[in-house]
């Protein structure tokens, strides 16, 4: 019997630029786009500059495996590079969402490392993504949620994160270095035997919470990397990882939830991760981007300013009342990108989103903190309810008190999500337009209109490293 795995792998190996349906080519376009600026702007964070100095503790590599640091021009390895991007790119929070959560980060690097590396296509390149994108959400949808309503109360799940993405990482991987399905199969097997802890719930409760955030990026692209480097070299996989729900993954990983069929029904066929993609107007944790919505509408439409404010109340999602997002004690920039009271506080001084939310000067602006004080949330009264009826649901209500007054709106659907309302979808202009923002004083304003440019006709290229160069130092 073909185990899952062997069918991942068969379809990581056999699916070529021709399968690919118009609105998945679009997406994966959209996504490196979206990746390449983030971690432009990832340059901006520690996070991101610790990412590159310990690439550069790994080394240059070998002539012919060697790949570029986004934003810096520099050659290293294949693995470095990786490792470097991913941290780049998830640096500043402000990557893509997809469920399991974030995917990009950990998908994105290795197979670009290795497309530049190889001097792949871009059609290599956009089946990679696509895939690594599709087996990623199909495996997440598969064990618990962050977001998971049982028997129409919050269930948080006890151990939660985003390791089941090496999976897809290994499979873009090996599709876009044109493994065989039999070599798939080891590479994707070997990665999940390494597959890292899930450990954002433990971080998310634990304060001041670690820099590292849920996850490491950087080493869940090395996991996929060396997992695929192994099948290469030699080594086998277990294929049979997936199948055993007593002994394989699912217990290795601590899922309470184990339902298959998400990860193979209509694979290869009907391609379900364009439909949940999600993408983050705001550089912060996506729970607060519906209330930044809301609160934008209230300070704008009446021009109200951070000093009439006499206090702003939230209703926001049921699972968030943790400490990671009820902390109001800022110690590092890291926490402010999911602090409630901090999001809120700096959308209230109107500052245009982008890497500048992160910078020191705004982080600890003795005004955004002092507005923090003045700022309550609570549990949306229907969070479940909207949630159980459309998973895209982000329900919120902001009151703000101002002149004697009190000022309401609310959103059900956060702008960047594909929903039932029109406008809350995130246009290829808009993404151009953040990943230009995201760019400022990395690369030159030539380099971003070329970039963005020929990304959108990256089908048409022979080797990707002529995009990748773009994405140098100014």
């Amino acid at each position: 019997m073909t185990t899952i795995v062997e069918k991942l792998a068969q379809f990581a190996s056999e699916t070529r630029f021709e399968d690919l349906p118009g609105p998945v080519i679009e997406e994966s376009k959209r996504l490196l786009l979206d990746a390449a600026g983030c971690a432009l702007a990832g340059h901006s964070h520690s996070k991101g500059t610790i990412g590159v100095a310990f690439a550069r503790r790994l080394g240059a590599g070998t002539p012919g495996a060697q790949a570029t640091i986004i934003g810096t021009g520099e050659r290293v390895s294949a693995v470095a590079a990786g490792f470097a991007n991913g941290e780049l790119t998830n640096a500043l929070d402000f990557d893509a969402i997809l469920p399991p959560g974030h995917v990009s980060p950990y998908v994105i690097p290795g197979a670009l490392a290795e497309g530049e590396a190889q001097g792949r296509s871009g059609k290599d390149l956009l089946c990679a993504v696509a895939i690594g994108h599709e087996i990623s959400n199909r495996i997440g949808k598969a064990l618990d949620y962050l977001r998971d309503i049982k028997d129409g109360k919050i269930c948080p799940p006890p151990v939660n994160g985003f390791s089941s993405t090496v999976f897809g990482a290994a499979a873009a991987i090996g599709r876009v270095k044109g493994y065989s399905s039999e070599m798939m199969a080891n590479a994707i097997g070997i990665t999940g035997s390494m597959s890292p802890v899930n450990a954002q719930w433990s971080w998310s409760v634990h304060t001041p919470t670690a820099t590292v955030k849920y996850a490491v990026a950087g080493a869940l692209v090395q996991t996929a990397m060396t997992g695929a480097w192994l099948a290469e070299l030699g080594h086998t996989g277990d294929v049979q990882l997936l199948d055993d729900p007593e002994c394989g993954w699912r217990r290795m990983i601590g899922s309470s939830r184990w339902a298959p069929e998400h990860i193979t029904d209509e694979l290869g066929q009907a391609w379900r991760f364009p439909s949940e993609q999600a993408y983050k107007p705001y550089p912060h944790c996506r729970i607060l981007h519906a209330p930044l919505d809301a609160l934008t509408e209230i300070l704008e439409g009446n021009d109200i300013r951070p000093a009439e404010i006499e206090g702003i109340t939230a209703w926001v999602e049921g699972f968030v009342m943790q400490p990671l997002w009820l902390n109001r004690k800022i110690d590092h920039v890291t926490q402010a990108q999911f602090s409630i009271a901090h999001g809120l506080a700096v959308g209230a001084h109107r500052i245009p989103p982008g890497k500048a939310w992160q910078s020191h000067e705004v982080v600890f602006d003795p005004s955004v903190l002092a507005l923090m004080d003045k700022i309550e949330c609570a549990v949306h009264p229907d969070y479940e309810k909207l949630l159980t009826s459309n998973a895209a649901s982000r329900p919120t209500r902001i009151e703000v008190r101002a002149r004697g007054k009190t000022f309401v709106a609310e959103r059900r659907y956060p702008k960047g999500s594909p929903s039932p309302e029109p406008g809350t979808t995130m246009t290829n202009e808009e993404l151009a337009a953040k990943f230009g923002r995201n760019a400022e004083g990395v690369i030159s304003d030539r380099n971003v209109d070329q970039f963005v440019n020929r990304l959108w006709t990256i089908e048409a290229m022979t080797d990707v490293g002529e995009l990748v160069e773009l994405l140098g130092k100014q």
